[in-house]
């Protein structure tokens, strides 16, 4: 079950579907528990396995933006060329 937190004033309330308390046998100022779900912060490897689960039409195209000609341009060690 998912709910939306929204805003009332000094209060902030959880939105939950109709359908959603009917299922849960749940009523009209009942009191129940909200245990806020951690949020992941995704990695570009996530990401990356997302494109690959959906299939390859999710992939971007790659750009070939042309040879490096400037500050770009990164040596072996890790410092940029001078």
């Amino acid at each position: 079950m998912e709910g939306a937190l929204e805003r009332s004033g000094d209060e902030f309330l959880v939105r939950i579907s109709a359908a959603d308390v009917r299922e849960r046998g749940l009523r009209e100022g009942q009191t129940v528990e909200v245990k806020p779900q951690a949020s992941k912060r995704e990695t570009l490897a996530d990401m990356i396995a997302e494109m690959d689960r959906l299939g390859p039409s999710y992939r971007p195209e790659l750009v070939d933006w042309g040879p490096d000609v400037g500050a770009e341009i990164i040596r072996d060690d890790g410092r940029a060329a001078t």
